[in-house]
């Protein structure tokens, strides 16, 4: 019965994505495809906010154990308004690098607040051996084109608004890459560094 799911999950999300020239492939499926969107890739950013920076990755060192991940409510992929699991597979980018898996914590995503300190979302990648690392983590609200709606209006993590990079899942989004340096900046969706091989 898992199984199923997670194949029609992915096969509705591969829809929803191929419209927006994005594809997410299912765990151990390899490397996936995303558009790359608006992005904050303003490197004096990244050191104007090392203190704050500094907090999160106190606050989320615990999580380099997937398992205190999942313990804490964090979970591969989301549950959307129609019952439906998206965004399980790791997300890359063709040319720009990638994401990876996103663990998404379902009562931070319900609250619509962001709260620089409780990231909705912990980012793990593939590493030598295979085995998940934690690399960034993502502040997340939902659009109001989500499903279900969110906010209309981007909220702002450290002074910096969110972006929709996937408009067709509209989830205002920003990275930071705490824990994977990211040549291309702090805050950029994409990692050079990162791959899903």
């Amino acid at each position: 019965m898992r199984a199923r799911w997670i194949v029609k999950a992915v096969v509705v999300l591969s829809g929803v994505c191929a419209a927006a020239g994005v594809v997410i492939a299912a765990p151990g499926s390899g490397a996936t495809t995303a558009v790359a969107g608006t992005e904050h890739s303003d490197h004096s950013a990244h050191e104007e906010h090392q203190s704050e920076l500094a907090q999160v990755r106190s606050v989320t060192a615990r999580f380099h154990d997937l398992d205190t991940a999942l313990e804490a409510g964090y979970e591969l992929g989301w549950v959307n308004g129609s019952g439906t699991r998206i965004i399980t597979g790791c997300v890359a980018h063709p040319t720009a690098g990638a994401m990876g898996y996103h663990y998404f914590n379902e009562q931070l995503m319900d609250d619509l607040a962001v709260d620089l300190l409780q990231p909705e979302v912990l980012v793990y990648a593939p590493g030598p051996d295979g085995q998940l690392r934690l690399v960034a983590v993502e502040w997340v609200a939902r659009g109001s084109n989500s499903n279900p709606p969110g906010v209309s209006e981007p909220p702002s993590v450290l002074g910096m608004p969110m972006h929709i990079l996937v408009p067709q899942v509209g989830f205002y989004i920003m990275h930071a890459w705490v824990w994977e340096p990211n040549p291309a900046g702090m805050f950029v969706d994409w990692n050079p560094n990162v791959t899903c091989a």
